[in-house]
């Protein structure tokens, strides 16, 4: 007897990956915890939860993956759940970037006796925010204008000019994160040259993570879209990595003002 589907929700399978997942992070944690203290054993355990992490992380998408494209499970009442849930993580992750740019911000207009009361700490010299800084800003927000061209190919049915978009928002990305890794290099400051070196290499360290996410997803996005599918009607993964990428570039704004200008000049 064929059963009849009467509603269009998607009904999920049994799965074992949400216990694997906890259980790889439960190892990550304690391992980081034993590693960094250091217990016999933390490295060895801090490398296995974050090999099971990963892996849960892969075989879970890729059943997601199944259900949306083979499957067909993922109907347009299914597509609102990703879409709604991305919102509040992108907002979420704007509060914790806009953490450490109030930080530079209050340690830059009120700076304290402990840095002599100067901002920049006296003897710490500082980037020249008209050079790489500059420069950079440019090339990520040239990459948001790129995954646009993408979303709209996507929507027009042009799926090789989607891909060929993809191509350069990607390449852009990486001579953004080139730049960076040349920056840091230069730097004549550490992490640990006052309150200055901490929330500068903090804002921009964790924006730059992001930018290396932004890349692996938009990668990912790209390859899928080679593959077929990705269509017009359904490509809420694609969405998806372009409403983080625009939050990327949004958030570049952000360390380039309150950091490099605020704290260079």
């Amino acid at each position: 007897m064929i059963e009849s589907q009467r509603h269009s929700y998607h009904l999920v399978d049994p799965s074992p990956w949400p216990i694997s997942g906890s259980l790889g992070a439960l190892a990550t944690t304690v391992g980081g915890v034993m590693y960094m203290h250091p217990f016999q054993g933390g490295a060895t355990l801090l490398s296995l939860g974050l090999i099971f992490l990963l892996y849960t992380m892969f075989v879970w998408w890729r059943d997601v993956l199944r259900e949306s494209t083979l499957e067909g499970h993922h109907t347009k009442v299914v597509q609102l759940g990703p879409r709604y849930g991305s919102i509040p993580f992108i907002v979420s992750e704007v509060m914790f970037l806009f953490a450490f740019f109030r930080a530079s911000s209050h340690s830059s207009l009120a700076p304290t006796v402990e840095i002599g009361g100067i901002w920049p700490p006296k003897g710490i010299g500082v980037l020249d925010p008209r050079e790489i800084p500059f420069l950079n800003t440019p090339i990520l927000l040239s990459s948001g204008a790129a995954v646009t061209w993408a979303h709209h190919a996507i929507l027009a049915g042009k799926e090789k000019r989607a891909v060929y978009a993809l191509v350069a928002t990607v390449s852009l990305a990486l001579v953004f994160t080139g730049f960076q890794g040349m920056e840091y290099y230069q730097a004549p400051f550490t992490i640990s040259d006052s309150i200055y070196g901490s929330t500068f290499f903090l804002a921009t360290g964790f924006h730059g993570f992001h930018v290396i996410i932004g890349t692996l997803f938009l990668i990912i996005c790209g390859i899928r879209q080679y593959l077929g599918h990705l269509t017009k009607e359904h490509h809420v993964g694609f969405e998806a990595a372009a409403w983080y990428w625009h939050f990327v570039d949004v958030v570049r704004l952000f360390p380039f003002v309150s950091i490099y200008w605020w704290g260079g000049i």
